[in-house]
């Protein structure tokens, strides 16, 4: 319910139900997730995670930031503290071995989604940091300012690593058409 000493975006973030929560940013969770990890098991867990923690913690919302930009906030921290467990690090799930897309009959739809996919490998084989980035501005429309917010980096550290990511993508791509 909303009252007049509590911010609008906090009062908003408190009525949202958990199904709301999650029906509105699950995807964007868990894709975040899956970039950050590369396991598709360790996604579907974090994002439980996640929206657990969110639900809790909802009234700490502060409405600084989207809800989105918080959730994957959260998303990251999770991330980054079960790559600590040294479980996870040594732990490979036979559910990570690459997936093959089975695409309609179409040649031109076939190809059009190998290449996709080959960016993506692209994209997922790049440093962290680049790649994190790339995907936030890709995957998710994060701003140069929400990115920042979200890393707690400069905006200009921002910057640079997208394009230092982009430009890494553009030369692998050159590569592998000369090839």
């Amino acid at each position: 319910m909303l009252s007049e000493d509590m911010p609008y975006a906090e009062a908003y973030a408190s009525e949202m139900t958990l199904r709301e929560m999650m029906e509105e940013y699950g995807s964007d969770v868990w894709n975040y997730a899956f970039f950050l990890t590369r396991s598709r098991e360790q996604a579907n867990d974090i994002s439980q995670e996640v929206f657990l923690k969110a639900y809790k913690n909802v009234g700490k919302y502060r409405g600084q930031s989207s809800m989105k930009t918080w959730l994957l906030t959260i998303t990251r921290n999770t991330a980054f503290s079960w790559s600590k467990n040294s479980f996870w690090r040594r732990f490979i799930p036979f559910g990570d071995q690459p997936v093959t897309v089975n695409a309609p009959s179409a040649e031109r739809e076939a190809l059009g989604n190998q290449y996709a996919n080959r960016i993506w490998e692209m994209i997922m084989n790049l440093p962290d940091k680049n790649r994190e980035v790339l995907v936030l501005d890709i995957q998710h429309g994060l701003s140069i300012a929400e990115m920042s917010d979200l890393l707690n980096i400069a905006q200009g550290t921002v910057k640079s690593r997208l394009a230092r990511a982009r430009e890494k993508v553009k030369q692998a791509i050159q590569k592998e058409e000369r090839e």
